[in-house]
């Protein structure tokens, strides 16, 4: 059994031990890919691999419970195990991770009055009973009990959050009382105030900093911190930032390998270190987050790439060789060997074989719900997507005043099938005029969620909440009446779509569903080229892949070989009016052309 202590350094088996760690996040990736990714991890030299938990994921409805596919954890620690590396586990209820609600689940929205993150007793209550279900089945991947397990997260950044040391030590209690053992620890930002606030020195829970360059500067500053407490523990950097995330309609951000190296070099020579990210991944589906701002908020693309040392589908980047050998030429004895990289396809271009109407076809996806007036997207136990609204009303002869009233994120209007309007949260509340020759009019609002902030001020905001809150204004009166749809994109929805043959009419106006089958008899990773479309996300044999825009930068979709097999189905779901007429599958990455990279 592996014996592993916090003293002065890090101890494994009574021998001086250093973490060089890189975070690969199960979810993010397809499960056949782990393996790869791990071996990669070991070619670098490294001994350890990081990996958040996300409450959103596991806990997708208050007392359901998932945990396979992309999901089943187990599978990954025990991948994990038979590797030879060690792991170091953040099961905490709050993530960030650039993650949809920074990873809480979206039902929490339905208990008014909650505060997140803080000694609230029924915030605590829901944190606790997915515990019950969660820390159980971490307990025998301890070390403790012969496990990969070395250590566990608290908490995450708290302390550029909040200083609620009350809630700290609530979770941490929660955490002994289920089985765990191994040393618990929290991660902050190396500036006082974030070091005070955010972690539980006092009662002996390790701390480590999260930073992305200027180790010297940064250590020094959590030396101090141990100083003025009296702790003599080792350094270490939980989070060392070697790319960054991005969002739609801004450039993408590069580090220079050169210099992730040399700051990499720093950490290693000072401390323990877990690259963050050493591959990051895809957000699949919807379960991008979103950057806070005090008018309009920035949703993050669907690739987490992350300009990592591997990059969204594999390959090794210039970044992993330099970092490869700064590593061997501080640790000369630690075995390193060639990395596996991975090779995509280019299958071609398939035309369409069938569309469908979204406002014709809505009927038909078994989502309808009759209400007086239109709910929250979570009222209706739907967390992610899309909500349609739909009411008639009666025309005066004259042109009606339509508004929306408290609605997040994205809402577009449609008269009698016809584009109205676009409204985004800064717009959403503006009154528009239509007219109609009929005596009513059937009016669709389709409310996408583009993503829940993350991080920040906004995490208790009332704007985490989608949908329209407040209620559809026709000529200054409250319209009750609705029909309302969840579309979350899941295969039961997508199976009861009906499709009519061959190209769309052009000159229709509302959202679409395009439909396309591709054969293959060599199953490769592959991209879609989404350059030609506008807004929407793609789904393959039923699972969603993320989402598109135009705006860019990234203008494609990864599409890992474990999603494909030899008779595919795409579904491609545009909202513009964009006529979808190919899909076009090609073997590298599409970008926006007038995109221009920033240094990080």
């Amino acid at each position: 059994m592996t014996q592993f202590e916090i003293r002065d350094q890090f101890y494994l088996d009574g021998q001086p031990f250093k973490i060089l760690s890189g975070a690969i996040q199960y979810f993010r990736l397809h499960p056949d890919q782990w393996e790869d990714t791990l071996y990669n991890l070991k070619a670098l030299g490294y001994n350890t691999v990081e990996t958040y938990i996300p409450w959103n994921l596991h806990e997708p409805h208050e007392g359901v419970f998932e945990d396979s596919g992309l999901l089943d954890f187990k599978a990954y620690f025990d991948l994990v195990s038979r590797m030879g590396l060690h792991l170091i586990v953040r099961p905490c209820p709050y993530i960030c991770a650039e993650f949809d609600f920074g990873g809480l689940p979206a039902w929490l929205l339905n208990y008014p009055g909650m505060r997140y993150r803080t000694y609230d007793q029924a915030f605590l209550a829901k944190v606790a009973a997915y515990y019950d279900w969660l820390l159980p089945q971490l307990v025998p991947y301890q070390f403790t009990h012969g496990g990969p397990i070395l250590m566990m997260q608290v908490e995450n950044e708290y302390g550029s959050y909040a200083e609620d040391k009350d809630y700290l030590r609530a979770v941490a209690q929660m955490m002994h009382d289920r089985g765990i053992e191994v040393p618990l620890f929290t991660s902050d930002g190396t500036w006082i105030e974030a070091l005070e606030s955010g972690t539980l020195i006092e009662d002996d829970i390790f701390v480590t900093g999260n930073f992305g360059s200027d180790a010297p500067g940064n250590t020094q500053a959590l030396q101090a911190f141990f100083n003025r407490h009296g702790k003599q523990w080792p350094l270490m950097c939980t989070e060392f930032w070697d790319g960054w995330f991005n969002r739609w309609n801004e450039p993408i951000v590069r580090r220079d390998p050169e210099d992730l190296a040399h700051d990499v070099k720093e950490m290693m020579a000072v401390g323990s270190v877990n690259l963050f990210l050493l591959r990051g991944g895809t957000n699949f589906g919807f379960i991008n987050g979103c950057s806070a701002r005090k008018h309009r908020d920035l949703p993050q693309v669907t690739s987490y790439d992350f300009d990592a040392p591997i990059n969204e589908w594999g390959q090794p980047t210039a970044k992993y060789y330099a970092v490869q050998r700064v590593t061997h030429e501080l640790f000369p004895d630690l075995p390193q060997f060639e990395p596996r990289s991975r090779q995509a396809r280019a299958y071609g271009t398939y035309p369409v074989l069938g569309w469908a109407d979204l406002l014709e076809v809505a009927d038909q996806l078994g989502t309808g719900q009759e209400v007086d007036y239109p709910l929250a997207m979570e009222a209706l136990g739907q967390h992610y997507g899309y909500t349609l609204y739909r009411t008639r009303v009666a025309h005066h002869g004259h042109p009606e005043r339509l508004k929306i009233i408290n609605a997040h994120d994205r809402v577009q209007v449609f008269i009698q099938g016809k584009h109205l309007v676009t409204q985004y949260r800064e717009d959403i509340g503006d009154e528009v005029l239509f007219d109609t020759d009929q005596d009513t009019a059937q009016v669709d609002v389709l409310v996408e969620n583009m993503g829940r902030v993350n991080y920040g001020f906004k995490l208790n905001s009332p704007t985490q909440s989608k949908g329209i809150k407040g209620g559809v204004m026709i000529n200054h009166q409250f319209r009750k009446g609705f029909t309302q749809y969840a579309l979350e994109f899941k295969p039961d929805m997508l199976a009861a779509v009906s499709y009519h043959e061959g190209p769309r009419p052009t000159q229709a106006e509302s959202p679409h569903f395009y439909r396309f089958e591709v054969e293959m008899e060599q199953i490769q990773d592959t991209f879609i080229d989404c350059s030609a479309y506008g807004k929407g996300c793609v789904c393959v044999n039923g699972f969603n892949l993320g989402r598109y825009w135009s705006q860019g930068p990234i203008q494609y979709l990864y599409v890992p070989s474990g999603f494909l097999k030899a008779h595919n189905e795409f579904v491609v779901f545009e909202t513009e009016s964009v006529p979808v007429e190919s899909l076009n599958l090609v073997d590298q990455p599409v970008y926006r052309s007038e995109e221009e990279e920033v240094e990080a």
